[in-house]
């Protein structure tokens, strides 16, 4: 715990058996209170190797949910288990468990509730292996985004990001899409309903084992990214009214 707040670790699993328990061994424990881990249907031993491991919580999806499926399972669970701090962690070891500890402290102290390890800040994107057309598709989107969003992020594509319990409770991710531009979703969510985020600069790492979305992928994605902005644009000017931006049931 952190100053009695219980901090939760989230695991999206799809195919990370080969990574998983080298990032499993840099969780800073005893500051983490429990792990979660959702494997998304891999075709691997993710789930044998999750629970030798020890992670305590793991959900198993029979058929494939995709990235946003995963985490709704995930934050579902993590507010279930009570955690005040949930921080989501891909298992394919690109993003260093090590700046958990940052990620918490700045959550923990009430300084902001939305923490986001970015990838751009600084000069280590492409020095860590980011692919330029990664970096120059990231660099255009965000600046698009920053416009119509009326926010201003270094990125909005990290898939390291922390959360408050308040945060989770107060939008609606379930009315998010089951794919990858869940994550831009999330953020459209937070900004509109005036959560401040947080970045901290994080090392960048692409390497074999790494997961990573191919051109193909990356360009329905960039399409997504698009569409959510221009959503989020016509709800900030009043001319909205999508479910996306409701605020959750009980709240």
């Amino acid at each position: 715990m952190y100053k009695g707040k219980k901090v939760i670790v989230v695991l999206p699993a799809y195919n990370a058996a080969l990574t998983l328990e080298k990032t499993y061994a840099e969780i800073p424990f005893p500051l983490v209170d429990e792990v979660i881990l959702c494997d998304d249907a891999s075709r691997d031993n993710t789930v044998e190797l999750a629970q030798k491991v020890g992670i305590n919580h793991v959900i198993v999806h029979e058929k494939n949910k995709g990235y946003g499926g995963n985490q709704k399972s995930l934050y579902r669970k993590a507010l279930e288990l009570g955690g005040d701090i949930v921080i989501m962690l891909h298992p394919d070891y690109q993003y260093t468990p090590l700046l958990i500890p940052s990620f918490v402290n700045i959550i923990g102290e009430g300084l902001y509730p939305v923490v986001l390890g970015s990838r751009i800040l600084g000069k280590g994107a492409l020095r860590g292996g980011m692919p330029l057309y990664k970096y120059v598709f990231n660099r255009f989107l965000t600046l698009s985004q920053n416009i119509l969003i009326n926010y201003k992020l270094s990125e909005y594509h990290t898939g390291y990001r922390a959360f408050s319990r308040e945060v989770l409770l107060g939008i609606n991710f379930e009315a998010n899409s089951d794919d990858f531009v869940f994550d831009n979703e999330m953020l459209s969510q937070i900004v509109f309903a005036g959560y401040d985020i947080a970045e901290v600069t994080c090392p960048t790492k692409y390497f074999e084992e790494a997961s990573s979305i191919n051109f193909r992928r990356s360009m329905k994605y960039g399409m997504g990214v698009m569409r959510v902005s221009f959503c989020h644009f016509l709800q900030r000017i009043g001319l909205g009214g999508f479910k996306l931006y409701e605020r959750p049931r009980g709240i």
